[in-house]
Formats: C-alpha cells, sequence, structure tokens
C-alpha cells in the first residue's frame, strides 16, 4: 500500500465566498487560514499548495471580543531608525479595513515561497462588492 502524494498539476482550487460582518476576527482568521492551507480536503499533503480561494466581503464589519478594539495593538516598522508605528484595532479597521483580518491569516500560514502562495488566495474586501462573479463563488458559511 502506497502514500498519497498530492501534486501541483492534479490539484483543483475552488472559489468561497466568505461574508465577514460581526463575525470574530481570530476564529474567522484560522477558519479561512485552514481553508488556504487545504487542510479540509483529504488529498491534503504539507508540502503542496492544494487551498481554495476565498474571497472575504464586508470585512470593515468584523468584530473582537471583549475590549481587543482599543487594547490590541499593531506595529509596523518605516525601515528607518526609531520608525516604529503603533496603531490600535479600532484606529487600523477605520484607516485600512480588512487588513487586520489579512494579518491574523497571515500569522497563520506557513513562512516562505509556498505560505505567500497561499495568501495570494485570498481576497479580501471591505463592503459587499467584489469583481470575482465570474469565477462563481460558493457561498461558505464559517
Amino acid at each position: 500500500m502506497k502514500t498519497y502524494s498530492a501534486s501541483a498539476q492534479g490539484t483543483v482550487h475552488h472559489w468561497y465566498l466568505v461574508d465577514a460582518q460581526n463575525k470574530v476576527l481570530g476564529r474567522l482568521a484560522s477558519r479561512i487560514a485552514m481553508r488556504l492551507r487545504g487542510k479540509h480536503k483529504p488529498e491534503y499533503t504539507p508540502h503542496v499548495d492544494t487551498g481554495d480561494f476565498i474571497v472575504v466581503v464586508n470585512a470593515g464589519k468584523v468584530r473582537l471580543t471583549g475590549r481587543k478594539a482599543l487594547g490590541k495593538t499593531y506595529y509596523r516598522h518605516t525601515t528607518f531608525p526609531g520608525g516604529i508605528k503603533q496603531t490600535d484595532f479600532a484606529k487600523l479597521n477605520a484607516r485600512l479595513p480588512g487588513r487586520a483580518l489579512q494579518k491574523a491569516v497571515k500569522g497563520m500560514l506557513p513562512r516562505g515561497p509556498l505560505g505567500f502562495a497561499m495568501l495570494r488566495k485570498l481576497k479580501i474586501y471591505a463592503d459587499s462588492k467584489h469583481p470575482h462573479a465570474a469565477q462563481q463563488p460558493k457561498a461558505l458559511e464559517l
């Protein structure tokens, strides 16, 4: 009996549509990361991108539990000495809706070229409109 190993050529990537309105950020991000990796499929192979495309709409309406909207801090660096910048979730979500979800999912994916390829299959939109109607994404309830 041989162990099955998926190949990149034989993998079928489906398109799914996720509505993030009133969903909790961390729980939504972990389920999206699992779908992007392909761990929900029986042919999952760790070194092959077997995941699906995920289109997230209403990403600006994602919520946090407790008082994390003001206490959760995001950092970035300008690459200049002393150039560290910080912001909280409320300001980040007001300025760039969907960036918090993208950062959460990125932290749950593997580092390196395979993780970058998985992250490119995530499409995030702040409102309910998206340009992927031609791919006919199926609604996915997470």
